[in-house]
């Protein structure tokens, strides 16, 4: 039986791709994945460098990245997707067993849209590529933690952070603040007394005015700026 939650009627399948050295972890997530009616595995492969001639030729809309593989490691082949004309839509989720403060910097800074480690359970992997499908970030909550102790210490100074910011108006600014909490568009709305589409454009425009490819992205520039505190 399907587990499909969200899923609107005739809505296009999520096209994910699969990407982990291992058979056994591949052939897992294509069992756990088969079942639901609004995701489809669209591919496999084995290393980096398989996962972006795959991405190319199959233009998923998420692509579970694992880290360490021989060939080509998961963070470059992020990067190399992130980069990759035609390929902008294309969100990648990082999935591993190593929740070091590097590989979140780095993965974020290539441009994953979301971290999750291996050992989540099976609604939680689900709900990632939905919530990373629908444009959204996605980070563990003890990721989330780490990440946001690492910010608080490494934020810009002042004056850099407010020539950064200068680009937003003021709502731009109250908005990322919220993304930078992780709320929703519709949470955003409600928060300011907006409809969910405002919410959406103006998250649109501050990602535009500050060069963030996703959410993901505007979280970080939230902390690094110290327009976000825990």
């Amino acid at each position: 039986m399907s587990t499909t939650t969200g899923a609107s009627s005739g809505a296009a399948p999520i096209k994910v791709l699969l990407v982990d050295d291992e058979r056994l972890v591949r052939s897992g997530f294509r069992l756990l994945l088969d079942v639901e009616d609004d995701i489809t595995v669209v591919g496999e492969a084995t290393n980096g460098a398989e996962a972006v001639e795959q991405a190319r030729a199959t233009r998923p809309d998420v692509v579970l990245m694992d880290i360490r593989m021989p060939v080509m490691d998961g963070i470059q082949a992020t990067r190399e997707i992130a980069a990759t004309k035609g390929l902008h839509q294309v969100r990648t989720l990082i999935l591993t067993t190593y929740d070091t403060d590097a590989y979140v910097f780095e993965g974020l800074q290539a441009g994953a849209s979301g971290f999750l480690l291996k050992d989540a359970g099976p609604a939680e992997l689900l709900h990632g590529i939905r919530v990373i499908a629908a444009g959204d970030a996605l980070l563990a909550p003890r990721i989330t933690r780490r990440l946001i102790a690492q910010f608080t210490t490494r934020r810009t100074a002042d004056k850099a952070a407010e020539q950064r910011l200068a680009v937003l108006t003021d709502r731009e600014r109250e908005v990322l603040a919220l993304v930078g909490q992780g709320m929703s568009n519709d949470e955003i709305g409600a928060e300011l007394v907006l409809s969910p589409a405002t919410a959406r454009t103006h998250v649109s425009h501050a990602m535009v005015k500050l060069g963030a490819r996703d959410r993901a992205q505007l979280v970080v520039i939230a902390y690094q700026t110290g327009l976000v505190a825990p």
